[in-house]
């Protein structure tokens, strides 16, 4: 986190909410095979992230370790920790991106909203990530706004749409 960026705890899902979520999405994957992954998709979906607490749930239902199931959120970019923001920015780091221009404007973006990557505005409106292609080298540097693609990216640009502006 950037000195600066306020710090932020994941939001605490009551526990009998969160056992009985889960409880339910664990049955609803009984006899599924290679289960893992559908249930952390189900348990996002549910909350907006994937708690903490349900990984011990969920290693104990599969027999697997806590730190498979926690290696397994932390490898894939789409599993978060804690809620997005209202607005999720997604910055490329491949190389064309890079070779275009995309370390300076991710850096221009971090400054403009005062975080860094994976973080979330204080106020909750924003969520900056660092993602590895979007599949627009050819119009590089490449952003996904809120799942919305942006080629030859800006700051700008990017600043009119979270602004609501028409760039």
């Amino acid at each position: 986190m950037r000195p600066d960026a306020a710090a932020t705890e994941p939001p605490v899902v009551p526990q009998d909410v969160l056992s009985d979520s889960t409880a339910r999405i664990l049955s609803d994957h009984d006899g599924l095979e290679g289960p893992l992954l559908p249930i952390l998709h189900a348990l996002q979906a549910e909350f907006g992230f994937v708690p903490q607490a349900a990984v011990p749930l969920i290693a104990e239902r599969l027999n697997i370790s806590r730190a498979e199931v926690a290696g397994v959120i932390s490898f894939y970019h789409d599993f978060r920790a804690a809620p997005a923001g209202r607005r999720v920015v997604r910055i490329c780091r491949a190389e064309a991106c890079q070779s275009m221009g995309a370390n300076t404007l991710a850096a221009q973006m971090q400054d403009r909203l005062g975080i860094g990557w994976g973080e979330t505005t204080p106020d909750g409106a924003v969520t900056l990530e660092a993602v590895y292609c979007l599949g627009l080298c050819a119009c590089a540097p490449a952003v996904q706004i809120d799942g919305d693609l942006m080629g030859r990216a800006d700051a700008p640009r990017i600043a009119a749409v979270l602004d609501g502006v028409t760039p």
